[in-house]
């Protein structure tokens, strides 16, 4: 037997690449409408997932109004600044949400914290953009 992947097995993880591709974009839809979901890093596993999947879809992704913002983050892992605002609102808003809502134990609530602390410190420390054509999202 052939250690390479044949047609079929190429096939498979190519619709299979497809298919996640086309969640992550419902999912950056619907963050693009809720309050504290993310949309942009759904929109850029989205392209990743098209990349090797469906360069069409790639293409129309990368040349959608998140197209600067993609384009940003994959040439410079750059996010701009009105981005990192709204994902430092976002996150601390969910956290506040998170801490009234569930009541959280002390540990609990520390690990969840220090979690968002580090999410918040890889953002920070990411390239600031040039794009100009940011879209209107929630990013938290």
């Amino acid at each position: 037997m052939s250690s390479t992947p044949g047609p079929s097995r190429s096939s498979f993880r190519r619709a299979v690449y497809l298919c996640l591709g086309l969640l992550m974009v419902g999912l950056g839809i619907i963050g693009a409408i809720l309050p504290l979901m993310p949309t942009t890093i759904f929109l850029i596993l989205a392209a990743w997932f098209f990349s090797r999947s469906s360069p069409r879809l790639e293409a129309y992704l990368m040349n959608s109004r998140f197209g600067g913002s993609l384009r940003d983050w994959r040439q410079n892992g750059a996010i701009s600044k009105r981005s990192k605002s709204l994902a430092f609102m976002g996150m601390s808003a969910g956290y506040a949400i998170f801490l009234v809502t569930s009541k959280p134990s002390v540990p609990l609530a520390i690990i969840v914290g220090t979690l968002i602390l580090a999410c918040a410190a890889y953002v920070a420390s990411r390239p600031g953009s040039a794009s100009r054509d940011e879209p209107d999202e929630s990013d938290g």
